[in-house]
């Protein structure tokens, strides 16, 4: 029997802590310092933290090496299983040569004007993208087709990154929290999604505020402050309706839809207002663009067969989310397995002496990526009833698992590793440690999340390294026990959403798409990062004391 405890090291929190950040620290030296791929840097610091959990920490060898593997499996299932899926379902409407038609539609909606397309996809397509793909490909997808409408490469680069951002929470189907509320639980089902709802909620009474205001940033990247005065009014509508419906759907829907319906929803509000409210000075923004003025009841056209064939895959997603989530949640947990780790149930406990959470879940049928693949497949079937491509479905599957393999594997690891940590105690030094920071741990909460992303690229990774460290110091803070430690797992959350956008992942996807370079991309974004993570870590601040009375 195990049991972890705070201060292994010499009898001291302080010099305990410092020890556990070692497998950190290897970890972002190998991916920053040395530039090794994220899969190669993850299993070093996995190793890494073997060796420190077994020599520093006291962990039996085989107890330790069962952790990993705990993690690992949860990393292949559900993480890697919804994300994957997400992506494949993306990818069916790619092969069907819908998503053409759905771009068509943004410049439909656009009337004309480029700014007012360039928002509509970098925000509410990238959002739909982000829902549903994540990992990269939200930004490759729309600054290449914004740089078809005309933008030039360095202002589409940094539109799409900074836009990249409000959607990122809620990512991949809700992976980052759903991350968040596992790595909490105890490998308890039940609590880890009571825990993520709950994480989902306070999110969205962080992230709307964000989203609010990033359409009118990516009007001012793009023509300045000639455009600002033009499009405000529109691009207040596009992101306010975003926000609100945000906030809506993660307190009182699915989290795991909230992009897809804010991105609708918004898309949607768009087209009414603007149909009666026209951007002002189309072809004086399309002059200072070098592009040809727009000739009246000149357009792109698209039948209404095709749009609303373009929209079926969304909303197929939303009503197979909605019948799951809302209708039959009890039904689909009860086929959950619930499997005691071999050799490690039974044979450790945390610092206070309770299970760490060795059971295993397997939900089969209750989690995200099944519901996404059940959508996927009505929705090859729905297009294979007008003679589209049903096989192509088929065989893009395993095209998807064979392209996110090396992502799939860092992800794999990263949970290795978090568990590693977790099981031997040396997650709960570093938090004990950062407890005695007392109030000012809230305004230093998010900053970790945005390390964790800038990073590693990924705010799921960023959740499965540091969702345990900011419960156990929340937990242990007595300036604290007023707010749910859930705050700082939606706190590093919403600094992973701000971290993003300057993660060597997004720069380089970012550079090689517009053909930028990543040091100029970088000098360019990272005021924009510093300057949301500031507004960050004040809100937060204020949730944890004067704006206490708001959250959920």
């Amino acid at each position: 029997m195990f049991q972890a405890v705070v201060d292994p090291v010499a009898g001291s929190l302080a010099l305990s802590a410092l020890v556990a950040c070692i497998p950190l620290a290897a970890f972002f030296i190998m991916l920053v310092g040395v530039k090794a791929k994220a899969h190669v840097s993850a299993l070093v610091a996995l190793v890494v933290a073997l060796v420190v959990a077994i020599f520093a920490f006291g962990m039996p060898a085989n107890l330790a090496a069962l952790s990993g593997l705990q993690g690992a499996c949860y990393g292949a299932f559900p993480i890697v299983f919804i994300i994957i899926m997400a992506v494949w379902f993306y990818e069916v409407t790619v092969v069907s040569g819908r998503s053409e038609d759905l771009k068509s539609l943004f410049d439909i909606v656009g009337g004309g004007d480029i700014r007012i397309q360039a928002v509509l996809v970098a925000f509410c397509f990238g959002g739909l993208l982000e829902a549903l793909a994540g990992f990269g490909a939200p930004i490759a997808i729309t600054a290449t087709m914004i740089l078809a409408l005309g933008v030039k490469p360095a202002k589409a680069a940094l539109a799409v990154l900074i836009a990249n951002t409000a959607p990122v929470a809620y990512g991949a189907a809700g992976t980052p929290i759903t991350t968040a509320g596992n790595m909490v639980a105890g490998g308890d089902a039940s609590v880890a999604l009571e825990s993520a709802q709950h994480v989902a909620a306070i999110v969205g009474y962080q992230a709307p505020l964000f989203a609010l205001f990033v359409p009118l940033l990516v009007v001012l990247i793009l023509d300045g402050k000639k455009g600002l005065r033009d499009c405000w009014m529109h691009a207040l509508v596009i992101g306010a309706s975003f926000a609100i419906t945000q906030w809506w759907c993660s307190n009182h829907f699915a989290y795991e839809l909230t992009d897809v319906v804010a991105s609708l929803v918004s898309l949607g509000i768009s087209v009414i207002f603007l149909h009666f409210v026209k951007p002002k000075n189309v072809n004086n923004a399309r002059e200072r663009f070098g592009m040809e003025p727009i000739a009246e009841g000149k357009g792109t056209e698209l039948a209404p067969v095709r749009a609303w064939m373009a929209l079926v895959p969304y909303i197929i997603v939303v009503i197979v989310f909605a019948i799951c989530k809302l209708g039959i949640p009890a039904l689909l947990a009860s086929t959950d397995i619930k499997i005691p780790f071999p050799g490690l149930a039974g044979n450790v406990l945390n610092a206070a002496g309770k299970d760490p959470g060795t059971t295993y879940n397997l939900n089969l049928l209750s989690n995200p990526g099944s519901m996404l693949l059940i959508a996927g497949l009505i929705t090859a079937i729905v297009y294979s009833i007008f003679n589209e491509n049903l096989g192509m479905s088929g065989k893009q599957l395993g095209q998807t698992f064979w392209a996110m393999r090396f992502s799939s594997l860092t992800i794999v690891m990263v949970l290795g590793l978090a568990y590693v940590m977790n099981f031997s105690g040396m997650t709960i030094s570093i938090g004990q440690f950062l407890a005695h920071t007392g109030s000012l741990f809230a305004l230093l909460s998010p900053v970790l999340g945005w390390v964790g992303t800038a990073v590693t690229g990924s705010d799921t990774s960023a959740n499965a390294l540091f969702s345990s460290l900011q419960y156990e110091a929340a937990q242990s803070n007595a300036s604290l026990a007023h707010v749910s430690p859930d705050l700082f797992l939606a706190a590093n959350t919403m600094g992973g959403v701000i971290g993003k956008m300057i993660s060597p992942q997004s720069l380089a996807i970012a550079a090689v798409t517009t053909g930028e370079h990543e040091s100029s991309l970088f000098k360019k974004v990272i005021p924009w990062s510093v300057g949301m993570l500031a507004v960050l870590c004040v809100l937060v601040f204020a949730e944890s004391s004067v704006l206490s009375f708001i959250l959920p």
